[in-house]
């Protein structure tokens, strides 16, 4: 994953329904599972804010990722690259851009 700072990224206002799905599935599918189990224990909604993303919105559940980060949200930039926004240990906001090597 490639870090960057917010200002580096131009995030889009609205997802189709089709790029909420395909986010969604591409997240389960590239932590190890299928959309059909993760769905019960880990939801994700879609929320328009600054930008639109698919978020985790209850507490219940944390993904972790890279024994690192804590997974907040995974969006979509205007130039279609995947990205996600993690929290850090000191719960600091990152952005990860998910490079085509990462995608399996």
């Amino acid at each position: 994953m490639i870090s960057v700072t917010v200002d580096q990224l131009k995030f889009k206002k609205q997802l189709s329904m089709i790029e909420q799905i395909a986010l969604k599935n591409f997240l389960y599918n590239w932590v190890g599972g299928s959309s059909k189990g993760l769905d019960d224990f880990f939801q994700l909604e879609y929320t328009v804010d600054v930008f639109a993303k698919m978020e985790k919105t209850t507490n219940d559940t944390d993904l972790l990722i890279s024994d690192d980060y804590y997974f907040r949200y995974i969006t979509v930039t205007e130039n279609n690259q995947i990205v996600i926004g993690v929290l850090d240990m000191n719960s600091e906001l990152k952005h990860r851009i998910i490079t085509r090597e990462e995608i399996k």
